[in-house]
């Protein structure tokens, strides 16, 4: 049965090994190679665990003329871990103390807020008004096309339709007129033919 290949966790323990148990500086070409030798680190994945471990504080890494080079010492960790701790703690106790206000504010806001005999008549008048508001909607619902609303947009309606009836109806009137004059027809032959009664601009 083959073995199990390193984990990304296990690659990032074994290699900041190297650096505790050495306490020495590397190259990254150096840690391709011991990699693979000391830890079973495969040296492809050895440059992607060294930039994880200086992205989380873990190694450190500094440039020396044209070359990298990178650290760790047993002692780094816990200093590292020691300051996250220290942080957490001073949030901590700025969020307690937020509490604190927060919790205060709200007894003095209840305080302010006690009922007396004016605020409880208000707020019963306020019940009493939401209910009578509830049933005017729905008298008002009931009535349907009699909502004042829907009366005056049916009213719109109206006079837009007749006056577009009025202006076809001249406009009609108007090409009767020419047609007759032009060509020495009766008018009332043409309405026959097309269909018009005679009572055709009664539209009042």
């Amino acid at each position: 049965m083959a073995p199990r290949g390193l984990s990304a966790e296990e690659k990032r323990v074994k290699l900041l090994e190297i650096f505790h148990e050495s306490k020495d500086f590397y190259q990254l070409k150096e840690l391709e190679k011991l990699g693979p030798k000391l830890k079973g680190i495969v040296s492809q994945s050895v440059k992607e665990v060294l930039q994880s471990l200086v992205d989380d504080g873990l190694v450190q890494a500094d440039k020396i003329g044209s070359s990298n080079f990178f650290w760790s010492f047993p002692s780094q960790r816990g200093t590292i871990m020691q300051g996250r701790l220290r942080q957490i703690k001073e949030a901590r106790a700025t969020q307690e103390t937020q509490a604190a206000e927060l919790r205060a504010q709200i007894a003095v806001e209840r305080t302010a807020r006690l009922d007396g005999e004016g605020r409880t008549e208000l707020l019963l008048k306020l019940a009493q008004m939401k209910k009578s508001h509830v049933t005017l909607l729905d008298e008002l619902g009931a009535y349907g096309a009699c909502d004042p609303v829907r009366v005056e947009e049916t009213r719109r309606a109206v006079t837009l339709a007749k006056e577009a009836a009025i202006r076809w109806t001249d406009n009609y009137s108007m090409l009767l007129s020419h047609f007759t004059r032009e060509h020495a027809v009766d008018a009332g032959e043409i309405r026959k033919h097309l269909g018009v009664e005679d009572e055709y601009e009664d539209i009042c």
